[in-house]
């Protein structure tokens, strides 16, 4: 499985290479590009995504809904890709895009992601004349735009905010112990070793995917360093060898000794439901999680489970947005881009974000729609420091998170500080 895994990546990093090698550069794309206007206005619209599980396929489909409820005139299909969190999908899209055959719209994380994969390879059109005319540059926030921009030119649209460091807990398996949520790595030690002297597992991972234990590393780093230094390991400011690195590498190794034995057969849905039945304990992972607890396994915010920041991440946001864009060459770029407004709309944010377990990517979404997590995410998303998410695409390019992916799965098995902290120093040179 890790080897037909990997070998997805590979094909995934080799035709994003290879399409940047062959595309048109960022500076050569402009607004009013054949693809914009015109075209067939009776062509679908075909929508591409990884959402095929619980909670996320309703929330497309509920946009779907809205979009084929205001424009009847504007066949839409659901193009969904199942399977290995989005590696199966991100492979059928970049054979797509270097044949020249994209989809209507796809979904694409703003950050790296976007900029350096899709624009960079000159794929996607610039969108600064649909956010003037949608009256959108004031409604997200200016950082999300950021992310979702290159070289002055706006390229996709957000429709949701994920928080990645979350961690959530079984509340009757801590309630029954007397134990409170960590919020430091000392407590959160404390606690898992009272866990551990009850036989219960304190922390569960899936690894069966290899992300899944990137985005518990990332999360330390993120605990560590901070914000501000956590950033500059992107742009090789900071090492990978720098004491504090090498500090949460260490913490790192010591949280997997409180993981249940058979991680490497488990993906993440699996570990939720280790802490959703109260197997294990506590779980890290982003707030997709709760959309899986409350549509898949009908659990209760705050009743069946609980959640806190990961430890050390107090007033801290790793952000993942999902965000969809324009294409070059797609056949009905003004379906597109009605597509584009229904989602960027209060309206569509609405009908998407409650289902799918995320918050609005907009400033004026009505918080009443949210649950007590949504509304408590989204006031900490107001005032937190915001660090793009590594294992999600957000931090850093394809490839360097490849090699990470890689490198983290090694030190899952061989919990060897000096040779991962080596391995990540190489794999960085390819960020400066």
């Amino acid at each position: 499985m890790k080897k037909t895994f990997l070998l997805s990546l590979f094909l995934v990093f080799t035709l994003i290479v290879s399409a940047c090698s062959s595309g048109s550069s960022t500076e050569e794309a402009s607004e009013g590009s054949s693809s914009e206007g015109g075209g067939d206005k009776a062509a679908p619209l075909d929508i591409f995504s990884w959402w095929t599980g619980a909670g996320e396929e309703d929330g497309l489909k509920a946009l779907i809904a809205l979009f084929e409820e205001k424009h009847p005139d504007i066949p839409i299909e659901n193009a969904a890709v199942a399977g290995g969190a989005g590696t199966n999908a991100k492979a059928v899209l970049a054979s797509r895009m270097q044949g020249d055959d994209p989809p209507a719209t796809f979904q694409v994380h703003g950050g790296a992601e976007l900029n350096e994969g899709w624009v960079a390879a000159g794929k996607m059109e610039p969108l600064n004349d649909f956010f003037e005319a949608e009256g959108l540059n004031d409604k997200f926030p200016q950082d999300l735009i950021d992310m979702v921009s290159k070289d002055g030119n706006i390229y996709s649209v957000p429709v949701n905010i994920h928080r990645g460091n979350v961690l959530w807990f079984n509340k009757k398996v801590f309630e029954e112990n007397g134990l409170e949520a960590p919020t430091t790595f000392d407590e959160f030690f404390e606690v898992a070793d009272a866990l551990k002297a009850k036989g219960i597992t304190p922390l569960a991972l899936g690894d069966k995917e290899p992300w899944t234990a990137t985005h518990l590393y990332e999360t330390v780093l993120l605990g560590t360093l901070g914000a501000e230094d956590y950033g500059k390991l992107w742009t090789g400011e900071l090492s990978f060898d720098d004491p504090k690195v090498v500090e949460a590498a260490e913490t790192f190794k010591k949280m997997l000794t409180y993981i249940n034995e058979d991680h490497a057969s488990r993906n993440w849905q699996d570990a939720t439901q280790l802490v959703a039945n109260g197997e294990a304990a506590m779980n890290v992972m982003g707030d997709w999680a709760k959309g899986y607890l409350v549509n898949d396994l009908n659990l209760a915010v705050n009743e069946d489970f609980g959640y806190v920041a990961t430890p050390g991440t107090d007033g801290q946001f790793m952000v993942i947005t999902d965000t969809f864009g324009l294409p070059t060459g797609v056949e009905n770029p003004e379906g597109v881009k009605q597509f584009l407004s229904v989602l960027a709309s209060v309206e569509g944010q609405d009908a998407f974000n409650p289902l799918k377990g995320s918050i609005p990517a907009r400033v004026d979404s009505d918080v009443e729609k949210y649950d007590q997590y949504g509304k408590d995410t989204i006031e900490d998303f107001k005032t937190a420091s915001l660090a793009p998410s590594l294992a999600h695409g957000s931090a850093a390019a394809e490839g360097f998170l490849t090699k990470v992916n890689q490198n983290v799965n090694i030190f899952v098995t061989q919990q060897d500080v000096g040779q991962f902290t080596d391995s990540l120093v190489a794999a960085q040179a390819e960020l400066k």
